[in-house]
C-alpha cells in the first residue's frame, strides 16, 4: 500500500506549528486540512486524553460559532498520536491565513473558566474524561511559544 501523505512528514524534525497538511476537492469546493501541532513529536510528552478531549469540545464549539469561520468549519479534532489537532476548513487557505483565527481560538481556550460545552452524560459519550485546567495550560503554552510570534519554519513542513 502507498504511504499516506501525513506519514511522509519527517516527525523527527517537525516543530510545534501550523501546517497545511493537505488540500482536497469536493463538489467544486477546496477543503484545506491544517495540522495544528502543539507538541514536538517523539521529543515531548504527548497530551493526555482528558485535556485533548477538553480542547476538542472547546475548539469545536468556538470554531462552529465563529462569525467568519463558523460555516467554513468542517472538522476540528485530535490526532491519534495526541501531539495536536486537525482543522478542516472549506476554502483554499495557507497556514498564515489562519494565524489570527488560531490566536482567537487559543486565547479563548486559555482563558475559558466555565463549564465545558457538552461535558455531560446526555451530550457526550465520555464526559468524565475532561481536564480544563490542563487544557487552559496547554492552550497558553501553544499561544505563547508558537502563535504569538510565529516564524516561517513553523508554517511550512520541514523538508
Amino acid at each position: 500500500m502507498k504511504k499516506i501523505d501525513s506519514f511522509t512528514v519527517n516527525h523527527l524534525t517537525l516543530l510545534p506549528g501550523v501546517y497545511v497538511s493537505r488540500k482536497d476537492h469536493a463538489g467544486g469546493e477546496t477543503l484545506t486540512t491544517f495540522d495544528i501541532r502543539m507538541t514536538r513529536p517523539n521529543f515531548e510528552p504527548v497530551m493526555n486524553t482528558a485535556e485533548v478531549h477538553t480542547i476538542e469540545h472547546l475548539g469545536a464549539t468556538f470554531l462552529r460559532n465563529h462569525s467568519e469561520y463558523g460555516e467554513k468549519t468542517v472538522y476540528f479534532g485530535p490526532m491519534g498520536c495526541r501531539t495536536g489537532f486537525y482543522l478542516i476548513l472549506a476554502g483554499d487557505y495557507e497556514s498564515r491565513d489562519i494565524v489570527d483565527l488560531l490566536k482567537e481560538l487559543f486565547a479563548f481556550m486559555r482563558d475559558f473558566k466555565d463549564e465545558v460545552p457538552g461535558a455531560c452524560a446526555r451530550d457526550c459519550g465520555n464526559y468524565l474524561d475532561m481536564n480544563l485546567p490542563m487544557a487552559n495550560y496547554l492552550a497558553k503554552k501553544f499561544y505563547d511559544e508558537v502563535l504569538s510570534s510565529i516564524s516561517e519554519e513553523r508554517l511550512q513542513y520541514p523538508e
